[in-house]
C-alpha cells in the first residue's frame, strides 16, 4: 500500500511517496504549480503513477495545538484533493517539520534549499505517519 506524503505550502508543495510495504518514505518532487487546478492535476498523476490509496497531509497547527487560518486552507485543499481523485486525505501534525528539514540541509551542507525543504519536510510528515501506524 503505497501512501504520498505532502507538505502543503503558498507557494511550493513537497511530495514524498511511501515504499510498497508502508515502511520508509522517500522524496518524489517539489511542485510549484500557480493554481489548485494545476495542483491538484499533478497529485492525481502522481497518485496514479505510484498506485497511491491515500494522502497524508502536513497540517499546519499553532504551538498550542490550535488549527489557525493556514490550516483551514490546507483542510480546503484536502478537501478538493479527494473530490479530484477519489482518494483519503489523512491530516498529520507537521509542526517542526520545515524546521527538521532545514537542520538536516544544514547539516549535510547543502547550499541550494529551495524546493529541496518542501520535499523533505513531505518526507517527514510521511514517515511520521508511517511510523505511528507501525507502534
Amino acid at each position: 500500500m503505497r501512501i504520498i506524503g505532502l507538505d502543503y505550502g503558498d507557494s511550493r508543495i513537497g511530495v514524498a511517496v511511501s515504499d510498497a510495504l508502508g515502511l520508509t518514505a522517500q522524496p518524489v518532487d517539489t511542485l510549484s504549480e500557480k493554481t489548485w487546478t494545476k495542483q491538484l492535476d499533478r497529485l492525481a498523476a502522481i497518485a496514479e503513477e505510484y498506485g497511491a490509496e491515500a494522502f497524508v497531509i502536513g497540517m499546519p497547527r499553532n504551538m498550542n495545538g490550535s488549527v489557525g487560518e493556514r490550516g483551514e486552507i490546507t483542510r480546503k485543499f484536502s478537501g478538493l484533493l479527494t473530490k479530484r481523485t477519489g482518494l483519503p486525505v489523512i491530516e498529520w501534525d507537521e509542526r517542526l517539520s520545515s524546521v527538521a528539514a532545514h537542520r538536516t540541509l544544514d547539516e549535510g551542507q547543502v547550499r541550494k534549499k529551495k524546493g529541496k525543504v518542501d520535499m523533505l519536510a513531505a518526507v517527514f510528515i510521511l514517515q511520521g505517519y508511517l511510523d505511528n501506524l507501525r507502534n
